[in-house]
């Protein structure tokens, strides 16, 4: 790769500020190649060079990818100014990431959003074009009929004449219904239950490609991907 700003290299893989990191340089606190450094605007290579602040390596990443739980009543958004959003349940060292939701979940949605700063992988997953699916429990106020499966599966005309493409729809016991897509239209599973007279009472999303929400993560919580659990996500989706 490429050579990266000593001071923001510090800044990407550590808790510390570009100012902070500015100053740990200035005092000696950085190493490159076992040798001190102490210019800010040096540049290093932190595949091919050794990196260490205060005898400790530093380990670079160019891109992060997070799996969310997402609860009830955040914004899916990087920042609001009178409401929390996932990124405030993130720690200081995540926040300075440049991360941002891989499209949207409602304030009222809960279940799994992916966070990353890879702008390219976001735009494959949320893109109709690509075909990733995604999957919802819903509960509504009635069980689904046969007649509602068709009406899926045939595509829906939204009242405002928004045309939604075929989905799939099942029961999942009284009340619940599972939702397979793979659009990402606004409040689009609520508008498609709600054309065939049913009323969402909650939504949670369960997958997306094939990559599951992890069931060991309680509302709120969040950890990052392993390398196969990004590849599932474009992988065939079971479904």
């Amino acid at each position: 790769m490429s050579k990266i700003r000593l001071d923001k290299l510090i800044c990407d893989t550590t808790a510390l500020s570009r100012s902070e990191a500015r100053c740990a340089i200035k005092a000696g606190r950085v190493t490159v190649c076992g040798a001190a450094i102490k210019s800010p605007e040096a540049k290093a290579d932190p595949e091919h060079e050794m990196v260490t602040l205060d005898g400790r390596a530093v380990a670079y990443k160019k891109f992060y990818y997070i799996m969310m739980n997402k609860p009830r009543g955040v914004l899916s958004a990087t920042e609001d100014a009178a409401q929390k959003t996932v990124l405030d349940l993130l720690p200081p060292e995540l926040r300075s990431r440049g991360l941002f939701p891989v499209g949207r979940l409602d304030k009222d949605t809960t279940g799994l959003l992916l966070l990353t700063n890879d702008g390219e992988m976001s735009h494959k997953i949320t893109s109709p074009r690509h075909g990733i699916k995604k999957q919802y429990l819903a509960d509504i106020d009635a069980d689904i009929k046969d007649e509602d499966i068709a009406a899926f599966a045939k595509g829906i005309t939204l009242r405002d004449g928004t045309v939604c493409k075929s989905a799939a729809l099942k029961g999942a016991g009284p009340g619940r219904c599972i939702v397979e897509l793979s659009e990402g239209k606004y409040h689009q599973v609520k508008r498609m239950l709600a054309a065939r007279g049913l009323k969402v009472l909650s939504l949670h999303r369960l997958t997306v490609g094939s990559l599951s929400l992890d069931v060991e993560l309680s509302t709120g919580e969040f950890r990052e991907l392993s390398e196969k659990e990004v590849s599932a996500i474009f992988e065939p989706s079971a479904g």
